[in-house]
């Protein structure tokens, strides 16, 4: 659910500039510099490292610590509407300091942007808690150093580009959180509620999850065909018939208890395991190792190894198992249904 975010935004700045005919690698670098800014929101889950410390024992006693520790600020002050407004602006601001100018007004600059920042930090204080204020001083101080990054590297960013990707990312984040957990506060500081509970996509939790998780694997395919398109690529030839071992999975829907948004862990870790199966294959590795030129006995150079497990060139390997998860996720569905 975290790449999810970032995955979108990568596909929309992928399609705006393909069809503006932008150059190919002004086009890849914005798509990433959008991903990172939508994912820039969830830095506030690093609170939530805290429960991991607390003595939990097992994966799943250490998710639960995880996800009960971050309900004190996940969802809150990095996913407004707001706060992603003025943190894009101050982004873009930043950025423009850093222009061609003198030292004097490059440091003028940079102040008042830093005292934007320093700003909202208070406000988080007055209106919050201390806690509310130290993510947002790390919200912010990681988006600076993120649009430090991009424009060392990017000598053609400009304002407007910084400006751009990060309202999409910061702006679309909150909404992709609608079908889990609590609702994010997107007018904060504000005291306006646009939902006061999640969007439910059925009334049997077990389907709402199924159906929040093919939102998700939607996300991931939409960013894998933009990412590829760029490439001038198409997904269908990197799909091997190997992902069909996701059908197995549907057995799931018997074995294991129905997964709801409270009690997911065992569902997410197995599905996402059989991902791991769709890219291993059967083949031959070829001669064994030897000098060039080397011959054996025989004449030959080196000697034909046994078949043996190998994995599918990388681009492959990825879409293959994101295909093995679809069907897995769609067999389970089916057999749920069935039950």
């Amino acid at each position: 659910m975290f790449v999810g975010h970032g995955l979108v935004a990568f596909a929309v700045v992928a399609a705006v500039g393909r069809r503006a005919d932008w150059p190919r690698e002004r086009v890849v670098a914005l798509a990433a510099l959008a991903f990172a800014f939508a994912t820039l929101p969830d830095v506030d889950v690093v609170y939530a490292l805290g429960g991991l410390a607390s003595g939990v024992t097992g994966p799943f006693a250490a998710a639960n610590a995880f996800w009960a520790t971050s309900t004190l600020v996940h969802r809150t002050v990095t996913h407004s509407l707001v706060v992603g407004t003025v943190a894009a602006l101050g982004f873009a601001g930043w950025h423009a300091a850093g222009g061609p100018s003198s030292a004097r007004r490059r440091t003028v600059a940079r102040g008042l942007v830093l005292s934007a920042f320093a700003l909202l930090v208070a406000l988080g204080a007055v209106v919050t808690s201390p806690l509310a204020a130290a993510i947002l001083a790390l919200f912010s101080l990681v988006g600076l150093a993120l649009t430090s990054f991009a424009g060392h590297r990017l000598s053609w960013l400009g304002p407007r580009a910084v400006a751009g990707t990060a309202l999409l990312g910061l702006l679309t984040h909150p909404f992709g959180d609608l079908l889990t957990g609590e609702p994010p506060a997107v007018f904060y500081p504000l005291d306006v509620a646009l939902l006061t509970d999640r969007l439910t996509l059925h009334p049997d939790p077990t389907l709402h999850l199924l159906g929040a998780f093919g939102i998700e694997l939607l996300a991931v395919w939409l960013g894998a065909a933009a990412f590829l398109r760029l490439r001038d690529q198409r997904l269908r030839p990197h799909v091997s018939p190997r992902a069909a071992v996701g059908i197995g999975y549907a057995g799931a829907a018997v074995a294991l208890p129905a997964p709801t948004l409270d009690v997911s862990y065992h569902f997410v870790f197995s599905i996402l395991a059989v991902g791991t199966l769709g890219p291993i294959e059967l083949r031959r590795l070829g001669r064994s190792a030897g000098f060039e030129g080397e011959t054996s006995p025989k004449g030959r150079s080196g000697a034909w190894t046994p078949a043996a497990l190998g994995i599918a060139d990388r681009t492959t390997a990825l879409v293959t198992a994101l295909a093995a998860v679809t069907v897995a996720a769609v067999g389970y569905t089916g057999a749920y249904l069935l039950l």
